[in-house]
């Protein structure tokens, strides 16, 4: 999952129904955590590319070092500060993890793929399992730190983003609910792992506490029009899913932008799912198939 929107911290504040435009990191973590202000695990995915990652925040104060333990007790990561920084100190850290490609075990046989990391949904599981997850770090004073806190297996089922569910009228983006993780898990492989309890309940049954949208021209990296962005997170349970795209917005941007849309489901401890659209041209003039044609030839 390259460029995720899915917020743990971001660099503006948002709530529901706000929106934001420029850069956004991954995750929200709102709680205190023990001895650190704040922390969060979590799960994302992105069911459009087929990918899957687990991602961590945590957030103290004037620190040397921080660690994270999971379940079983093992350190799985570690950060000091040494040289200059060592003066400085540590306050948040966040990371995600390489995100190796799902295939589902009933719909995919096993992808052989010297350039590639595959996973199934439960070879990921197995990898980071369920429950507290431990923080520990040192403070300015050589204070000792901790704090908990729990992942989950309540994973969202992905956004429909697929014909008859998708609408862009122009101004408002429509969405449907989702019944799977899309290129991740099929509905009937969350069955199977629903059945051998692997998973507690079922993505589709999976109460969504957030949707977050992201609108953007889909451009090349490094392109400035890249930063131009609107984000807005809206209640899950919203009875209309849906949000308008301001007009001001849409007027910034050049004539014939490709856009792409990718809308998260947001849940269980903020676990969350995306599903991506592609190649939706706005302000069109001469048309974005045409110029794209060109530059093929």
């Amino acid at each position: 999952m390259k460029d995720r929107h899915f917020m743990l911290k971001t660099t503006c504040g948002i709530a529901t129904g706000m929106l934001t435009m420029g850069f956004m990191t991954t995750a929200v973590a709102t709680e205190p955590c023990g001895d650190f202000g704040e922390c969060k695990t979590l799960i994302e995915f992105n069911a459009t590319d087929g990918d899957i990652g687990f991602h961590f925040l945590v957030d103290g104060d004037d620190l040397n070092s921080i660690r994270l333990h999971d379940p079983d007790g093992v350190k799985v990561f570690q950060d000091m500060a040494k040289g200059p920084l060592s003066e400085q100190k540590l306050t948040e850290t966040f990371a995600e993890s390489a995100e190796p490609l799902c295939y589902d075990p009933i719909l995919d046989e096993d992808p052989e793929n010297d350039d590639e990391d595959f996973v199934t949904l439960e070879e990921f599981l197995e990898r980071w399992a369920a429950g507290t997850y431990v923080f520990t770090g040192s403070a300015d004073e050589g204070e000792k730190l901790e704090g908990e806190t729990e992942l989950t297996y309540e994973l969202p089922a992905a956004p429909d983003l697929t014909s008859g569910s998708f609408g862009f009228d122009g101004s408002v983006i429509s969405w449907g609910s989702g019944v799977d993780l899309g290129a991740c898990a099929s509905e009937a492989e969350l069955t199977t792992l629903v059945e051998m309890e692997i998973l507690p309940i079922h993505p589709r049954d999976v109460v969504v506490d957030a949707f977050e949208i992201v609108f953007e021209p889909d451009v090349e990296d490094g392109d400035p029009l890249g930063q131009l962005k609107f984000t807005i997170r809206v209640a899950g349970d919203i009875a209309t899913k849906a949000v308008t795209v301001p007009a001001d917005y849409l007027a910034s941007l050049p004539a014939d932008t490709l856009i792409k849309v990718e809308v998260g489901a947001i849940g269980g401890e903020d676990n969350a799912s995306f599903t991506e659209i592609f190649d939706i041209c706005i302000n069109e003039d001469e048309g974005c198939e045409e110029e794209d044609d060109e530059e093929e030839d």
